[in-house]
């Protein structure tokens, strides 16, 4: 999300138009509500998630009603049956800018805006709200609106949503606050006008499924709260105890700590340096055998200001950790890995046996440091390949493991060129291309390639300190994405890694589960399954996905968050697609893991079929439920 192409205060409209009260624009929005809400779900960060942006798309548009007499812009609203209400214009104006607003970070010293946080209403506990999964044509677009940033999903939904000539998307977008209008229609230029496909389901957050929420954290966090509540109710009692109490400062211990393990963590000189050759001869080959590399590792006044921000980040330091990972101080020395110039900056990598830790302050001093955390523990020889030095201009740099002999920037969306040779220097590898500082569409991904002795792995930069790896195959058993047939996998589905940017992910594995030959000797389609694995075990994302014969793309059949499915515990999956032939005719295609005998689809296609495929035609924009059952008698359900 390029959040500085959106203002940081909205402009006022540009020029005032007719006054529109409130029952004016009240009267607007329900006549209207679900087209607007559809524009706010098209506009909010897919980052957000389906549900969330679900319910936040409705919120938004609930709040967008004024408060009390206010201009309209003079922009028309070119849409069927609201040309000349101002009242529309009104409401969608300020239904796009609270959507815009919603997708800028967070910042330390300012309170978030109203549209940034979770909405109070509307709210359905227990259950998960999102719209039907549409056709691959659908899908693929979704895919690829999800690459662009907020003002140019915007400006493909004013053209396409409102029919809105690029003069008055322009006039919408400067009065919603957006900085950069003009480049926000050329963004938007980079994806098919496929305008016809906003009206489908696929896009409509008044037309939902609901599934439950995860079963056992809900309970997990009920028995959480009831013990602290207890834990609540004891201290209040110990503070109602006759005597002096706690001190001003509570039960904290004063700055830089006077107990000696505090200390010793502080201490430049008790930092732990392993020799550079320790790792041959070690029965461990991860980050612990590491050696201390960089030209500033006898800097003591620069380590020593890492780890006192380690210890007590200032106001002023901007500290990210990844999911699940504690950003609290070390509990004793930790290891260095890394002190050394990148770029701009000095940086200072530390490993306390679970987390990396990356602290980077400027060259001409400290204004402006920053504290990045990431969780490690487990990781073995392949997880603990490289860890990330620092990202500009576009491109990011890399700290291997000393048993890297080699290395190299490879694109996945082109297998057959071979990768580049980068040069490494004391480890630190040249700048490459990084993947998640691209802007606009997905045209390449670069990922960096190791070699150590006669193992190539792939790794890639999804914003994190350490990269993920990349495999390829059976659930279970997967092998290196850098064999030519794992890479012809990748392919289509390389872009697809944007969905997982800074989730913590650990590794993501590509499956092509099944082939379908497709109706009306169209060809075969690809079925392959993708799933991310994060670095705390939950979390992981599952995205069932479709290639058809000519694509450049895959697109995302169905889609699933903490579920054993495409996995080593549970690795089979089953999903399904509509899909619309050149001949015109429309078909639910099915398929399942090699291990299926048999897919049937009820609801609003009926069929069944033996096997792992099913192939049955269907009306376009109908829904239907898939159940599977496999060879050992076990039931599967289709992914949603």
């Amino acid at each position: 999300m390029q959040s500085q192409d959106v203002a940081q205060r909205p402009a006022p409209p540009a020029t005032a138009g007719p006054v529109v009260d409130v029952e004016q624009a009240e009267a607007a929005l329900v006549e209207h509500y679900p087209r607007l809400v559809r524009l706010a779900y098209l506009v909010l960060p897919p980052g957000l998630g389906r549900s969330r942006r679900v319910v936040t798309a409705h919120a938004l548009t609930q709040r967008a009603l004024p408060r009390n007499r206010t201009p309209a812009p003079m922009i028309p609203a070119q849409s069927t049956g609201r040309h000349g209400d101002p009242g529309y214009t009104l409401v969608r104006l300020q239904v796009l800018r609270t959507a815009l607003e919603a997708g800028l970070p967070l910042k330390r010293k300012a309170w978030p805006k109203r549209s940034q946080l979770p909405p109070v209403l509307p709210q359905v506990w227990g259950l998960k709200l999102f719209p039907r999964s549409g056709g691959a044509d659908e899908l693929a677009l979704d895919q690829r609106l999800s690459t662009l940033s907020g003002p140019a999903r915007a400006a493909y939904a004013l053209r396409g949503l409102e029919r809105l000539t690029d003069d008055d998307v322009r006039k919408v977008l400067n009065d919603a606050g957006v900085a950069d209008a003009e480049g926000a229609l050329l963004e938007a230029g980079g994806i098919p006008a496929q305008y016809g496909l906003l009206d489908s389901p696929e896009f409509d957050p008044c037309s939902l499924q609901a599934r439950p929420t995860d079963l056992m954290r809900r309970r997990q966090h009920l028995k959480a709260a009831l013990a602290a509540g207890a834990a609540l109710l004891v201290c209040g009692a110990l503070l109602g105890l006759p005597g002096e109490g706690w001190g001003p400062e509570g039960a904290a211990a004063p700055p830089y700590a006077r107990n000696p393990s505090a200390q010793a963590a502080l201490d430049p000189a008790k930092l732990t340096r392993v020799p550079p050759t320790a790792w041959r001869g070690s029965a461990r080959t991860d980050f612990s055998v590491w050696p201390a590399r960089g030209d500033l590792t006898g800097d003591t006044a620069l380590l020593r200001r890492a780890l006192a921000v380690w210890a007590r980040p200032g106001e002023t330091v901007q500290v990210s950790a990844t999911p699940g990972t504690p950003s609290g101080g070390p509990a004793g020395p930790p290891q260095l890995l890394y002190a050394g110039t990148v770029d701009a900056a000095r940086v200072v990598i530390l490993y306390d046996g679970l987390r990396i830790a990356r602290y980077a302050e400027p060259k001409d001093g400290t204004q402006g440091a920053a504290l990045d955390f990431a969780r490690v523990d487990g990781a073995g020889r392949a997880e603990a390949g490289a860890v990330v030095l620092g990202r500009a201009d576009g491109n990011v740099r890399y700290l291997t493991a000393p048993w890297v002999a080699k290395a190299g920037e490879r694109d996945l969306l082109k297998p057959g060129s071979g990768a580049m040779d980068l040069a490494l220097t004391d480890g630190v590898t040249a700048p490459l291309a990084s993947p998640v500082l691209r802007s606009g569409p997905c045209t390449s991904w670069n990922v960096l390639q190791v070699t150590d002795g006669s193992r190539t792995r792939l790794l890639t930069d999804l914003g994190e300190l350490v990269p993920a790896r990349l495999t390829a195959g059976r659930p279970g058993s997967p092998g290196e994405a850098s064999g030519a047939e794992a890479l012809r996998v990748w392919q289509p589905f390389a872009c697809s890694l944007g969905t997982v940017r800074s989730a913590g992910v650990r590794s993501v594995n590509a499956w092509a589960f099944n082939e379908q030959p497709l109706p009306d000797a169209s060809g075969s389609a690809a079925w392959v399954c993708t799933r991310a694995d994060t670095w705390r075990g939950g979390g992981a994302r599952v995205l069932a996905q479709f290639h058809t014969p000519g694509g450049r793309y895959g697109a995302v059949a169905a889609k699933a968050e903490n579920v054993a499915a495409c996995g080593a515990r549970d690795p089979h999956v089953l999903a399904g697609v509509l899909w619309k032939s050149e001949a015109g005719g429309w078909y639910l295609l099915a398929a399942g893991s090699r291990e299926t005998a048999s897919i049937r689809a009820t609801g609003g296609v009926d069929g069944s079929a033996q096997g792992s495929l099913l192939t049955v035609p269907a009306e376009q924009g109908a829904r239907a439920e898939l159940k599977g059952t496999l060879e050992d008698g076990r039931s599967v359900g289709g992914l949603s």
